[in-house]
């Protein structure tokens, strides 16, 4: 972004604010978190927020149970939101971090390709302004071009990638298709744009892949924290190891959340649940810190199939988590800026 430009514009017309004033539950305008709506890059030039969420409503990668295109559509209408003063940190993130929703990329129906060149083209503009990306998923495969649109723009190699997730999706193939939610996180070390000593996976669980993938995840160097290890060791000093292992020779974070990653008492809404898994309030303190205390350049949050939901508890959940991000954004310019929290985090 140029900051030679003078002030952004930021204007929402009267109309449009009295309906986002108006809620989620109440209004007729439903919007992440009642940010307003920009829909064109142009907008973003004058606008200049800090983060721009985007939806990314593909799901033709799932192998189990279809339904994750409706989760970005679910956490701006579905996820409740009591207000914005975050009561642990002492602050009202919005008046820390600028927010804009920015609609989603065009994923037509069947293709595949053009589905994902959208995401990658959608996500683009939102990181070559310095405006970091939320993308709400979609099934995993939208990770491959999310993450490779801002590592395009921050360097290969110069972004590291923290991944909570059940399953490792390094496969090679699955049922012969190369673009699925299994595959992701192999097509980003191939393609070069996130080694593999900077992917590093939290959480893994599941009964997949078999050793030979691991075989070839030992061989890029790429680094995993089992719940196994979680549970030996606690889930901060395990944290601790990773996001040092990530940021290894890297200056940006991105965070990938598999909502699997969460036990399915928490997170049930989703294809491919995985008994045992990560507590809801530890994930959610954890990206908090990550936030804070690192340069976070972009998120995702995946694999939200809302028809699955129990009380929209994994809506809730997945909502909470980008606005933890947030909230860590925020704390962090507060802190540089020499601000203090306020009642009752102090």
């Amino acid at each position: 972004m140029d900051e030679s430009a003078g002030a952004p514009r930021r204007e929402v017309a009267p109309g449009l604010q009295r309906q986002l004033d108006q809620g989620y539950a109440f209004g007729s305008v439903l919007t992440f978190g009642q940010r307003p709506l920009l829909t064109d890059p142009e907008q973003l030039d004058e606008w200049r927020p800090d983060v721009a969420v985007v939806g990314a409503p593909f799901d033709l990668g799932t192998t189990n149970r279809p339904g994750a295109r409706f989760g970005p559509r679910a956490l701006r209408t579905r996820a409740y939101q009591s207000g914005t003063y975050h009561l642990g940190l002492g602050l009202e993130i919005y008046d820390w971090v600028e927010v804009v929703d920015y609609g989603d990329a065009h994923c037509p129906n069947g293709l595949v390709d053009q589905s994902l060149a959208n995401i990658k083209s959608r996500v683009h503009e939102v990181a070559s302004r310095g405006i970091v990306p939320f993308v709400m998923g979609g099934d995993h495969t939208i990770t491959w071009p999310s993450a490779t649109a801002v590592a395009d723009v921050y360097g290969h190699g110069n972004v590291g990638i923290v991944h909570f997730d059940a399953h490792a999706d390094t496969a090679d193939e699955c049922d012969g298709n190369l673009a699925s939610h299994g595959t992701p996180m192999r097509r980003l070390i191939e393609s070069g744009a996130i080694p593999g000593r900077n992917f590093v996976q939290i959480g893994l669980r599941s009964l997949w892949p078999p050793e030979e993938v691991w075989d070839w995840m030992a061989a890029q160097g790429m680094r995993w924290h089992l719940m196994d290890e979680i549970w030996e060791r606690g889930f901060q000093v395990v944290m601790a190891d990773a996001i040092d292992e990530a940021l290894e020779g890297a200056e940006h974070l991105y965070i990938s959340i598999d909502i699997d990653s969460l036990d399915p008492s928490y997170a049930p809404a989703t294809g491919t649940p995985e008994p045992g898994g990560i507590v809801a309030a530890d994930l959610l303190r954890i990206v908090r810190q990550l936030a804070r205390r690192h340069h976070v350049v972009g998120m995702d949050i995946v694999e939200v199939a809302p028809d699955y939901d129990h009380a929209d508890c994994t809506v809730n959940v997945a909502h909470r988590l980008f606005t933890e991000c947030l909230a860590g954004m925020a704390a962090n310019r507060r802190d540089v800026s020499g601000g203090t929290p306020g009642r009752p985090g102090s």
